[in-house]
């Protein structure tokens, strides 16, 4: 993953570029009634069950949108919540609070939704080795608040991008004339740049494990799209020379039969792109 103050300036651009979105030249519909000197309170509420998260986000684009607001959190990231509790309240400005109102909102449905879809995953692999992974397959924009929720929910992160690990897939070997070849041309990149990052290589099949594992420098493998019975046969031909890592097709129920195959990961694009966001609602009060 990137450094946290890459990843802080991640998320300042998320919350400048939600404002640009969403208040424009103005919101003219506070403008237009209701008085800027006015002062006023709203609560967090929460209408579902699960694990919330973006609450520090929120406190990060109140404080964004106007310093002089006030936030008193009752309910911290990653907790479990349920309908009717109240994460916390914010008070100041009548006007800025309703500025801040939808993208707050937003952000923290779409948050808590990822972080309970993967506190879910979690679950499932109690008491095995196995740990959940998030993948690139994120909302484009708001990558880093997606990564962030996968870690309140109990996940780990995956390279954040391009640019933090080198992944071989399928498409890179074939384009670089096969596995060994996109290997060592890769080895002699990052040394010719000076780039210390980790390298992982898929493998589609047990014989292409076989070949990356001819080769030095390979931080994991990836099992790709394999059935148990040869992810098995890939952990115990493997071994203790790289991590692996399960991908592919895998869900809610497969999940733990992957695990119990004595993978170190299982990065899951579902726990970014398939999540319904959790209903929440700004109150006043």
């Amino acid at each position: 993953m990137i450094s946290e103050a890459q990843f802080q300036n991640e998320l300042n651009l998320i919350i400048q570029n939600g404002i640009r979105e969403d208040i424009g030249p103005g919101d003219y519909s506070s403008l237009a009634c209701i008085p800027d000197t006015a002062q006023g309170r709203a609560k967090l509420l929460v209408k579902d069950t699960g694990i919330i998260a973006g609450v520090a986000f929120a406190q990060m684009i109140f404080e964004n949108v106007d310093p002089t607001l006030q936030v008193e959190v009752f309910i911290q990231d990653g907790t479990p919540v349920k309908f009717g509790d109240v994460a916390f309240h914010v008070s100041g400005n009548s006007q800025s609070i309703l500025k801040a109102e939808r993208l707050v909102l937003n952000s923290m449905q779409r948050m808590s939704a990822i972080a309970t879809k993967t506190n879910a995953y979690v679950q499932l692999l109690e008491g095995t080795k196995t740990k959940i992974l998030d993948t690139r397959k994120t909302t484009p924009g708001f990558r880093a608040c997606e990564k962030w929720a996968v870690k309140i929910g109990g996940g780990e992160n995956h390279r954040f991008a391009l640019y933090d690990m080198v992944m071989l897939k399928d498409n890179h070997n074939d384009f670089a004339g096969g596995i060994t070849n996109a290997i060592n041309k890769t080895k002699a990149f990052l040394k010719h740049h000076n780039l210390d990052l980790k390298i992982i290589v898929e493998a589609r099949n047990l014989a292409e494990i076989e070949e990356i594992l001819q080769n030095d420098g390979v931080h994991r493998i990836l099992i790709d799209n394999f059935n148990f019975e040869d992810t098995e046969k890939a952990v115990v031909l493997i071994g203790d020379r790289c991590q692996t890592e399960s991908s592919g097709n895998i869900n809610e129920k497969t999940i733990r039969q992957y695990a119990e195959c004595g993978v170190d990961y299982i990065s899951s694009g579902a726990l970014t792109h398939s999540v319904y966001n959790m209903d929440l609602s700004l109150k006043a009060f």
